[in-house]
């Protein structure tokens, strides 16, 4: 089973932070809106996913308890969207299919599973309410990556954007910011196409609504990494950079922006990125990746403000640690 990792300068563990109390869904409908008449918000989440984090100690004693479930299936009732700009085009994800697939949680692993990104999810959230001086209040933007390839960082970026959208005030923003092997529509079951993040700092003619794509998960919108073009980690530093940054902050202002971004020692780019964002979480595959690796990857983010990690397949047999997918 996954473990949780503390952030970079705490070693409190989350679970000694806040204790969360799973109830009903029907029981939290109605508690919720008799909070919300008493003036407190309540969020409520479901989710699913595979690991385990810790959060910075003064921020997440601000954090008010979160209610979660993971239900038998997602909903796929459209709510009104949180953004004034509506995608062009909308995509339905195949649950069942997800699940075989081992890219979401199976039957048999939901309350693990959903306790696990549970963990994740609060200090990231307590971050991204917390008011800051940072541009475009940065904390928002959330970039997954990993040391090496295969160490699960889409998985853990698909589990937390849903665990997220499922939240009562949250909206959520995916983004494939892999440029060099996207693998986040083909993992979905979709297929890659239509312009995304590299068209947007290379056409200042593209709108975001051209390029945001809808899912029957409400409050969970995806974008691709776009067309492919060798200048990627300049323009991931470049001014058009900042100017999108700005566009998202403005026209999704209720989302969290979280971008998969490829691992860190393969490329430059998610070095670039993590400047510009406000959060960073690392994912590394438990009694696999070097310990040199580890500490060259983390070295590389040593100017971010806020960096966590994920001790990913911790615990697991064998036969498990085959799904890569899954764990």
């Amino acid at each position: 089973m996954p473990d949780a990792v503390a952030g970079l300068d705490r070693d409190t563990s989350a679970s000694e932070l806040i204790e969360v109390n799973m109830h009903l869904i029907e029981q939290a409908t109605q508690r919720l809106e008799e909070l919300q008449r008493a003036g407190i918000v309540m969020p409520w989440i479901e989710g699913s996913g595979d690991a385990a984090t810790a959060a910075r100690t003064a921020q997440v004693s601000t954090l008010p308890p979160v209610h979660s479930t993971l239900p038998h299936g997602l909903p796929t009732t459209n709510l009104p969207r949180p953004s004034q700009i509506e995608p062009a085009t909308q995509v339905t994800l195949d649950f069942a299919q997800l699940r075989q697939t081992g890219v979401l949680a199976s039957e048999q692993d939901r309350t693990r599973i959903t306790h696990q990104f549970r963990n994740i999810k609060l200090p990231l959230l307590v971050n991204a309410r917390t008011k800051s001086d940072e541009p475009e209040h940065r904390r928002g933007l959330i970039m997954l990556t990993s040391a090496l390839p295969n160490e699960g960082k889409t998985f853990c970026a698909i589990n937390l954007a849903i665990s997220m959208a499922m939240e009562v005030d949250t909206s959520v923003l995916l983004i494939d910011a892999d440029l060099i092997r996207p693998s986040l529509f083909s993992r979905l079951g979709l297929k890659l196409g239509g312009p995304g993040l590299l068209d947007l700092l290379t056409r200042e003619d593209l709108s975001l609504h051209e390029t945001v794509v809808a899912t029957n998960v409400p409050k969970l919108l995806l974008m691709t990494s776009g067309e492919k073009n060798r200048r990627s980690t300049e323009l991931l530093v470049s001014a058009s950079m900042d100017r999108l940054l700005a566009r998202l902050a403005k026209d999704y202002a209720n989302h969290l922006i979280i971008f998969d971004a490829p691992p860190l020692l393969l490329t430059t780019d998610s070095s670039a990125l993590a400047s510009k964002v406000g959060q960073v979480v690392v994912v590394v595959e438990a009694n696999r990746t070097p310990r040199a690796s580890i500490l060259k990857a983390f070295a590389s983010l040593r100017n971010c403000p806020i960096v966590f990690s994920i001790l990913n397949k911790s615990g697991l047999s064998g036969d498990e640690k085959k799904h890569d997918y899954y764990y």
